[in-house]
């Protein structure tokens, strides 16, 4: 048993472990420290939204924080108010409000069972692994835990490089959309807004300032032109031939072969979803089966296929986005953008249309990247990951999607595995690929859990 433990990240993933951590009975009292940078514990960059526009893409009653209370968001909610059901798509603000309250739960029982639990508001500058125990650096302080959790989330995008410095420093060229969507006043102006991804952040944006600027029309471009799939209104049954399709494709590791296989199960499934949803348990297992040249592939040719059809929106959000194509305030563009440069008091952008051999050019008042999930720990200005990096305690997954590391979580360095330094959440997509959503969150943090508190 790790008896002194470190947690780096205030967001769902380092909640849901403390949370796994403090519910269970230990033999002896923990020590725990908890990094937050000050951030609100538990919610994170993706529940700290306050705009009820904003919704979850997976239904209430599979929202729970805990793997064996998978209900558990969908009974915190019923208690504010009845009429909710777990098929209902919840703002994104009341899935944060239920992980701060799980939160503050869990360390009002650690006080009950003698833990001693530190909150600590600063952020993490270094972290030094080592076989014995992990020591973490933050302004004068040194801390050594016997264990130590990265739990970062998501890394902060960083602008495209064709995206000119003059654009990026005038503020018409946004690279972060959550503070601009948070503190954007209402307006009546004709702005003419840009985005740069159609993806679900893509979406959120579109909400949320069709509706504070409701004169404003929008330009989206991306490499497809398409928007996220949507969620029937129900649910779908369960595709009853997933165990088959699962071994089949286990047999032929091969990316063609499983598009195959998956055209032709949709082909004679009674609804597309269901086929998707069956193997999203599977995910991980299949992912670390296909040889390094199959997932180049996969992420070449078949990614933004799967991304369009596994996170899709919900229904009234997609009832929204249409209801903008429709009335002229949304375009949506196919091709590659080739530079953004600041132009007067907006921004242009030059971009190549598919399929054609010349270059146009869009004039507009905002631009905002809006390419969603960012995990390449090559590329970040994260100072933690940079000192990771540098030394050499931590590397990055061959194709930027995160840091290595064995399934169950342990980092890697020089081709050996930390015994006591873990990574939980986005950080392992170049392991499981399917790490970002709280149902795989929940079950890598009750697995950790079991780790941690074994020892």
């Amino acid at each position: 048993m790790f008896r002194r433990v470190a947690i780096v990240g205030a967001g769902a993933a380092g909640a849901t472990l403390l949370s796994e951590l403090l519910e269970r009975p230990a033999a002896q009292p923990l020590h725990l420290d908890w990094y937050t940078a000050g951030a609100t514990p538990g919610r994170g960059v993706a529940y700290s939204t306050r705009s009820n526009l904003h919704l979850l893409n997976v239904r209430a009653a599979s929202m729970g924080m805990f793997a064996n209370r998978t209900t558990g968001f969908l009974q915190y909610m019923q208690q504010r108010d009845p009429s909710v059901s777990g098929t209902d798509f919840l703002p994104r603000s009341w899935y944060g409000d239920y992980l701060e309250a799980e939160t503050a739960s869990a360390l009002r029982r650690a006080k009950e069972r003698g833990h001693d639990v530190r909150v600590v508001p600063y952020e993490v500058e270094a972290i030094v692994p080592e076989n014995d125990g992990v020591t973490l650096f933050h302004g004068e302080s040194t801390t050594h835990v016997e264990a130590a959790v990265l739990a970062l989330g998501a890394l902060n995008p960083r602008p495209l490089p064709m995206v000119d410095e003059a654009a990026l420093a005038s503020g018409r060229y946004v690279t972060m959309p959550w503070p601009l969507l948070a503190d954007t006043k209402p307006d009546i102006q004709p702005h003419h807004v840009l985005l740069v991804g159609l993806g679900l952040t893509a979406v959120d944006v579109l909400l949320e300032l069709a509706q504070k600027w409701p004169n404003a029309r929008f330009t989206a471009i991306s490499r497809h032109g398409g928007l996220p799939e949507a969620h029937r209104s129900s649910a779908s049954s369960p595709y009853e031939d997933c165990d088959e399709l699962v071994e089949t494709m286990r047999d032929a590791p091969d990316v063609r072969t499983w598009m195959h296989l998956l055209r032709d199960a949709v082909t004679n499934a009674d609804d597309w979803r269901s086929v998707i949803d069956c193997l999203r348990p599977h995910t991980p297992s299949l992912w670390q089966a296909l040889p390094r040249a199959e997932r180049a592939r996969f992420l070449r040719h078949v990614r933004w296929l799967w991304e369009r059809a596994r996170h899709r929106m919900a229904p009234q959000v997609a009832r929204s986005i249409e209801a903008l194509e429709q009335s002229g305030r949304l375009r949506r563009l196919r091709g590659h953008v080739h530079g953004v440069t600041l132009a007067g008091n907006g921004v242009r952008m030059q971009w190549l249309p598919h399929g054609a051999t010349a270059e146009q050019t869009l004039d507009a008042d905002l631009a905002v990247q809006s390419t969603g999930l960012e995990t390449d720990v090559r590329r970040t200005h994260h100072v933690l990951l940079q000192q990771l990096m540098t030394n050499g305690h931590v590397r990055s997954d061959p194709f930027g999607l995160g840091l290595e590391s064995t399934p169950d979580g342990r980092l890697l360095h020089e081709g050996q595995a930390w015994p006591r330094f873990f990574a939980i959440g986005s950080l392992l997509r170049g392991t499981l690929w399917e790490s970002t959503a709280m149902p795989e969150i929940r079950q890598q943090a009750r697995q950790l859990a079991d780790r941690i508190l074994g020892g």
